[in-house]
């Protein structure tokens, strides 16, 4: 696996009756990298990595000495490093175009006279379908069968895609439909913290890491995994046995003392944190939690923190090992030889963590004490606006004026199973336990169960008006659910099981009952979702839900009985009892120890070896997909869901040289915190939009159009998609909201698609400015591809989020960002003329100039910018066109040679 390194750190270590070898940071410290011991755990997995991987070229001495070095500098030295992840983690959404793009480069293998078995994975790869279930129906004991049937229906194409896959790769396997969300089985089942592999005929052990086409893969960092979410190109170049580069990070210690008090949730706790890491400021940066309060936490709960560090911007939240990490492994059934693996192993590397130990080195630290977490939402937009739950009354009537332009006031009449009510600003119209984050940890489902079970007994009811839902993201869920005897309280309320999978929080929600839907837009509603999820951005759950906040699962359900965000729960009622007298939130909460105990007595090893014990066989329905193609894929020409991409067509052995930018046109001025999802929705496709316009020539009726997510192995739906999320705001264009912009010099107003399209026949480059933190939120690689596909050819903006600027990267688009102040002293209007010159003779950062033109003033600026282009290797994919295109040149010299 890797060449026995220049400071001979290999050494042996006996478990039981079993000798592993493995890469000993005491013999390098020993060895002369001093100061290794105190680095937090995080750089000590990435020096093991580094040990482990050393071959004097993609890792030499130099890198070892770099990353020793992290100790005095502390980060604050630029060097690059590559990192070899053991395995990757796909879901649906992001990994069937993944694949996709993995079936195109076999095509362009044979293309180029190379070997198409070249183009397979090196390195363990999972995909778990888990964001294809749609909440179609609910609220009934026939909601799951429903909503499963449909999902069959909609994604046959791509379940058949997938299946091919999983038989044509090797190292590739798929987790079918219906198992769970993929951080919950990487959590609960695929996770072994200490990994193990072949080494010369010995056994090898070395950190369980890994990354993922989901930004949220850092969950896993709360089992002492170091993982990240990057983008389906970079994922795809992992696969392919290509390191990841990456600069040497800051890590920023957060410590934690104390314990949660009565009432406050792991929930509540993610949402202080995530507030005030945002407040910090640590994108790019590692974040390692330590200090006496790890103790009083449960593992599942040091999950749930790290599930949400894209919320507040870090690459990671990672955890060290501990005791609890241990009684996990145990608890979720791993092998007794694996989890005595990783006691010894941390032990002896350094990486396990007791109260009372020496603080290790950090770049920067802030502490928590957990005593003093308050009940908290997080909303109306971001998941770093956190309310506390006594003030989020108050706070949403505020925003009502100061997000969405509107009076306190505001109704419609609405008819529902022949009763009229009427709903109004603030109501609450989804309430939804959903997302990773939350149905992983029992402590919070459980609580949700006794707050239905206690409201139930009181005679309370779920408002008319609410969409109510249960998707958990396992079986496990449901199987101790039922077993704690909750299951039947949360279905009288209509928290019926929907499915197993990412589904509201992914913008999976499904329809409003049409009365509900029509009542909202007819009074131009701001109407409200609630939900157990980590995102909560703009046009991202429903759309005609305005105004979305992020809450425990038990605060789920209380909106849910109060249905208006306009109700203060903490001194409000939640109804009439079933004796005529109020009930408060205050009568229904449970206590921690009721929720402890039932967890205690409920959630069992045997829950798990049974759900996992053949957890890659699928349902029947899966079972059934017949599987067609061999070493390439039999690409359906009329299908509207999986179609061969153009990034390879045509492509050369040596690549066309890069251009200067010369009288570009600008396609996009965008403000700040443009997220992803804005770039590319993942959620419903409206059906005058260019993808509804496309999909509806195709014959494809409305009711079948599925969501931008599902159809993101279609570039011709995808690209049209492009900057078409309806909430999204062009300056150029500032009084019309969604995807449009104006073309010049005509000055017609149209879609930004259309526009592209047309600066494309015109033979004209493109540009898209915006503000700070351009490209927040999910790993999505096709906000980078449409951008490309587009023809957009750089981004400027005041500053990047991670994982977006990688991608654009690895597609071949330039992230440029300002030096001085951004584009709102430049009042760009959109009829400027942009070059760029320079990019011949392009460097890693390097300061470039972009010229303005506005030709009808004859207004001239010339504005510094730095090339967020960052490291040698990053500028070799720009070179080649994006990384794959870099890979696959590779591969094909390396068959040919």
């Amino acid at each position: 696996m890797a060449s026995i390194d220049s400071l001979q750190t290999r050494r042996e270590l006996t478990v039981g009756d079993k000798t592993y070898v493995y890469y000993s940071l005491r013999a390098a410290e020993a060895a002369g990298l001093a100061g290794v011991s105190t680095l937090p755990v995080s750089m000590k997995v990435l020096l093991e990595n580094l040990l482990r991987n050393e071959d004097g070229m993609s890792v030499g001495p130099d890198d070892l000495r770099a990353l020793a070095a992290w100790v005095e500098n502390r980060g604050a030295v630029q060097h690059e490093i590559s990192f070899r992840p053991a395995r990757v983690l796909m879901q649906d959404f992001t990994g069937v175009p993944a694949v996709v793009d993995l079936a195109a480069m076999r095509d362009a293998m044979t293309h180029l006279g190379a070997d198409p078995e070249k183009i397979n994975p090196l390195n363990p790869v999972d995909l778990v379908i888990d964001h294809s279930v749609m909440v179609d129906f609910f609220g009934t004991a026939k909601a799951f069968g429903g909503n499963v049937e449909r999902e069959y229906e909609r994604n046959i194409e791509r379940y058949r895609f997938l299946r091919w896959g999983s038989s044509a790769f090797n190292n590739f396997r798929v987790v079918p439909p219906g198992t769970g969300i993929c951080h919950q089985v990487n959590l609960e089942y695929l996770a072994q913290t200490v990994w193990t592999g072949d080494e010369s005929g010995a056994t090898l052990a070395y950190p369980d890491t890994v990354v993922g086409t989901d930004s949220h893969t850092t969950m896993i960092n709360g089992l002492s995994v170091l993982g990240w979410g990057v983008g389906g190109i970079e994922a795809e170049a992992a696969m392919l046995g290509q390191p990841i580069p990456m600069l040497i990070p800051e890590v920023i210690g957060f410590r934690l003392v104390g314990a949660l008090p009565e009432g406050a949730t792991a929930t509540d706790l993610v949402l202080t944190v995530t507030q005030m890491l945002r407040k910090k400021g640590v994108v790019g940066k590692f974040v390692e939690f330590y200090g006496p309060g790890l103790a009083h936490l449960t593992l599942e709960d040091q999950a749930t923190i790290a599930n949400m560090a894209p919320e507040y911007g870090a690459t990671c939240g990672f955890f060290p090992v501990t005791r609890q990490t241990i009684d996990y492994l145990t608890a979720t059934n791993r092998d007794a030889e694996r989890v005595a693996l990783v006691e010894a192993y941390a032990r002896e590397q350094g990486m396990w963590h007791e109260p009372g130990d020496a603080d290790p080195v950090f770049t920067d630290a802030l502490e928590l004490d957990l005593a003093s977490v308050l009940p908290s939402l997080a909303g109306p937009k971001r998941p770093q606006d956190r309310v506390v739950t006594s003030e989020a009354a108050q706070e949403f009537k505020l925003a009502l004026s100061r997000e969405f332009g509107k009076p306190e006031t505001g109704s419609a009449r609405v008819a529902v199973e022949g009763e009229t009510y009427d709903v109004g600003h603030g109501d609450v119209v989804i309430a939804a336990i959903t997302s990773c984050t939350n149905t992983s940890n029992p402590s919070v489902l459980i609580a949700a169960g006794l707050v239905a079970k206690k409201a139930v007994e009181k005679g309370l009811t779920v408002k008319p008006w609410v969409k109510t839902s249960l998707a958990p993201g396992t079986l496990v869920v449901t199987d101790y659910l039922k077993s704690a005897g909750l299951t039947k309280s949360l279905d009288a309320l209509g928290f019926n099981l929907v499915g197993y999978g990412c589904t509201t929080c992914i913008g999976n929600s499904g329809p409003l009952p049409e009365p509900i839907s029509d009542a909202v837009q007819k009074g131009d509603l701001v109407a409200v979702s609630v939900l157990s999820g980590n995102r909560n951005f703009e046009g991202r759950v429903n759309p005609d839900v305005r105004a979305n906040y992020l809450a425990s699962p038990p605060l789920v359900v209380a909106y849910a009985l109060a249905g208006s965000m306009q109700i203060d729960l903490t001194t409000e009622p939640l109804g009439e009892g079933k004796d005529g007298k109020p009930v408060y939130l205050r009568d229904i909460w449970p206590t921690s120890e009721e929720v402890a105990a039932l967890q205690r007595k409920h959630v069992t090893g045997k829950m798990f070896a049974a759900r996992y014990g053949d957890v890659f066989k699928g349902d029947k329905s899966w079972q059934a997909i017949k599987v067609a193609g061999g070493q390439t894929y039999a690409w359906e020409m009329g299908s509207t869901y999986v179609q061969n991409p153009p990034y390879f067509q045509d492509m050369k052995m040596e690549p066309e040289p890069v251009t200067d930018i010369i009288e570009g046109r600008i396609l996009g001025v965008f403000g700040d915190s443009i997220t992803t999802d804005h770039i590319s929705p993942a959620g419903s496709i409206k059906l005058t939009s260019p993808a509804g316009v496309y999909l509806r020539d195709h014959q494809v009726p409305q009711s079948e159009f599925n969501s931008y997510g599902a159809r993101r192995g279609n570039h011709e739906v995808m690209m049209r998609g492009t900057f078409a999320n309806i909430r999204i705001r062009n300056k150029i264009v500032p009084e019309i909201e969604g995807g449009m912009t104006k073309h010049f010099p005509s000055g017609e107003v149209m879609s930004i698609y259309d526009a592209a399209m047309r600066y494309q026949s015109e033979g004209r480059p493109q540009v898209v400015f915006a503000g700070k933190e351009y490209g927040t939120g999910s790993s999505r690689d096709w906000a980078a591809k449409g951008t490309k596909l587009l023809g957009v050819r750089a981004v400027i903006a005041e500053s990047f989020e991670r994982i977006h600027r990688s991608n654009l990267v690895g597609m071949g688009v330039l992230p440029l960002q300002f030096l001085q102040e951004g584009w709102h002293k430049l009042n760009l209007t959109g009829e400027e003329i942009v070059s760029i010159r320079g990019l011949t003779e392009l460097a890693p950062r390097k300061q470039l100039i972009i010229e303005l033109y506005r030709p009808s003033t004859g207004y001239i600026a010339r504005i510094p910018v730095r090339c967020r282009i960052d490291t040698p290797t990053e500028l070799e994919y720009f070179k080649n066109g994006g990384v794959l295109n870099y890979v696959l040149r590779n591969l094909a010299r390396d068959a040919a040679a």
